[in-house]
């Protein structure tokens, strides 16, 4: 059920010569409307500063296209705060290139409606506004100085500040609700109670913000006036009950054989399979193209949470476009009668398989391994995924000489709202996630890390971690105590990706992977080695005592003798 909302709007320049106040608003369809929602902005523009309008438009203009041209696994108020960044970064470039444009500025108000929840963006003093069961409430806080005389002076706006500070807030749409966004010249004028009054009595948003504006007018308001009604008329669906739609309805299929089809493939061999999926080597009957198709093992048939994994998982898959990770088609609902999705199918072998026919790795076979597997994790951190179970068994090898990242089953998403606790493979997972942290870029990090560094010598920085283990940190093993042949350089990057304390590690993939391409010639540092005292307090006090028993032992033995 897709969300529906009336919409009126209205904007006069009232006494001022020029009207410095400009709202936009995109009210798309299908897929774009559930994935990114419809957007309404307002804003004015600085009239104390030149390039008011200017500002105002383009914080209003850069916003609407650029939103709508964020990744759909960036969650709105991420996305939001990409974009509002690079218009402030824009309208500050022009105040300095352009003379006449100097000290250009402009407040800003935004609201999403997707879905049954809203997400509100704001600074400067334009207001948001929002009507529920005849009780009209403030949404927005005013970004103005307190004293009286300084009421007018922004502390905050697009094009004050290099460093943009962006209030946001978000909270559930409720059918009957109505948000109206004005400029100051129409708040400041009416107050609440006339703009309550007007809402009440007009259920048409146009004719409302018309009767706002005029009015605004006519009780002599010194500013431009401008006001945008919006009324839910339908509550949307959720976006997670969206993402699931297509395949709520869907079977798990019984356990496939070779030589048997389901829909229009025909099933060739089982390339994998673990306790919660199987992966059927297929080919597609239309086009004789050899595919891989992933399911649910068939007793979690009824098991509502794999279900919404797999689901997630295919939606994920369709938005990484990147030769580093196998592509998923497109399968709309009508052409599939099982819950499964399907995927690119690329000949060669995962790391692990290799390691465990005795592929020996050479040193530089395994640098341009971890500068490909640091582009991809670069173009999966782009899209606010991470991963959560980096390891050689999710790498695969292609025949063609390119590595692709495998299984986005744990994939951490928040657009999706699927991902809780911490999955993994316990060798490869992060230490502050034993701690109960949260899957982030750098815990990604570590296991790329963990992972060059057993391709190299088939062990782990800090030893094998067992399921259910809680194991202690201490520092990590340097390599060449395994394999001699590392040079300096490379060492000291896998311990800096596996370094126990994230401060110490590289923060993003693309440091990791300028790392690798700078080599030799500009080396980065190893991490500090961490004291015993501090990484294993308990194994030093241990050690105390018994050095303490056995030289108090010495000198009984002493004085016996003596």
């Amino acid at each position: 059920m897709p969300l529906q909302v009336e919409i009126g709007h209205a904007s006069f320049a009232g006494v001022r010569e020029r009207n410095e106040d400009f709202f936009g608003i995109v009210t798309p369809e299908g897929d774009t409307l559930e994935n990114k929602g419809l957007l309404l902005a307002i804003a004015d523009g600085v009239s104390g500063n030149r390039g008011g309008r200017e500002a105002a438009e383009y914080a209003v203009r850069g916003l609407l296209s650029d939103y709508y041209a964020t990744p759909d696994t960036w969650e709105i108020p991420y996305a939001l705060d990409k974009v509002l960044g690079a218009v402030n970064r824009w309208i500050l470039a022009q105040g300095v290139t352009h003379r006449d444009l100097q000290g250009m500025a402009s407040t800003l108000s935004l609201l999403v409606l997707r879905g049954d929840r809203y997400v509100l963006g704001h600074i400067g003093d334009t207001r948001v506004y929002r009507l529920r069961r005849h009780n009209l409430q403030q949404l927005s806080s005013d970004h103005v100085w307190d004293r009286p005389d300084m009421r007018h002076v922004l502390k905050r706006a697009i094009g004050l500040d290099r460093h943009l500070v962006v209030d946001y807030a978000d909270g559930e749409l409720a059918l009957g609700d109505v948000f109206l966004l004005v400029s100051d010249g129409v708040w400041e004028t009416l107050g609440e109670q006339a703009m309550h009054e007007l809402l009440e009595l007009h259920q048409d948003p146009q004719r409302a913000a018309n009767a706002m504006t005029q009015q605004a007018l006519a009780q002599g308001s010194q500013d431009n006036v401008t006001a945008v009604v919006a009324r839910v008329t339908q509550v949307g669906d959720s976006n997670r009950h969206t993402l699931l739609d297509d395949g709520r309805e869907l079977a798990v299929p019984m356990r496939l054989k070779p030589g048997q089809q389901i829909d229009d493939f025909d099933v060739l061999d089982i390339l994998h399979e673990s306790r919660c999926s199987i992966l059927y080597k297929v080919r597609q009957t239309a086009t004789q193209q050899v595919l891989v198709l992933k399911t649910l093992q068939p007793a979690l048939r009824d098991d509502e949470q794999s279900r919404a994994g797999l689901l997630t998982e295919e939606w994920l898959g369709k938005k990484l476009l990147s030769h580093y990770f196998p592509q998923v088609l497109p399968l709309s609902a009508e052409r599939r009668n099982f819950l499964y999705y399907v995927m690119t199918f690329h000949e060669g072998a995962t790391l692990q398989q290799h390691l465990d026919r005795g592929r020996h790795f050479s040193v530089a076979e395994a640098v341009q391994i971890g500068i490909r597997l640091a582009k991809g994790l670069a173009a999966l951190h782009r899209l606010n995924i991470i991963h959560r179970d980096i390891k050689p068994a999710n790498l695969h090898l292609g025949e063609d000489g390119k590595l692709r990242i495998l299984d986005l089953g744990v994939a951490l998403n928040p657009a999706t709202m699927h991902g809780e606790g911490n999955p993994g493979t316990p060798s490869f997972i992060a230490p502050e996630q034993f701690g109960g942290a949260q899957a982030s870029v750098q815990s990604d990090l570590y296991a790329a890390g963990v992972s060059l560094y057993y391709l190299l010598t088939r062990k782990y920085p800090y030893g094998e971690i067992e399921p259910f283990q809680h194991p202690r940190f201490g520092n990590a093993q340097p390599p060449t105590r395994y394999r001699p042949d590392i040079p300096q350089w490379l060492e000291n990057l896998l311990l800096k990706a596996v370094a126990r304390d994230t401060k110490q590690r590289f923060e993003t993939a693309e440091e990791l992977l300028l790392a690798f391409e700078h080599g030799e010639r500009q080396p980065v540092l190893a991490p500090l080695r961490v004291p015993l005292a501090e990484s294993r307090p308990l194994l030093l006090w241990q050690w105390v005592a018994a050095i303490s028993i056995v030289l108090n032992l010495l000198l009984v033995y002493l004085l016996v003798a003596s």
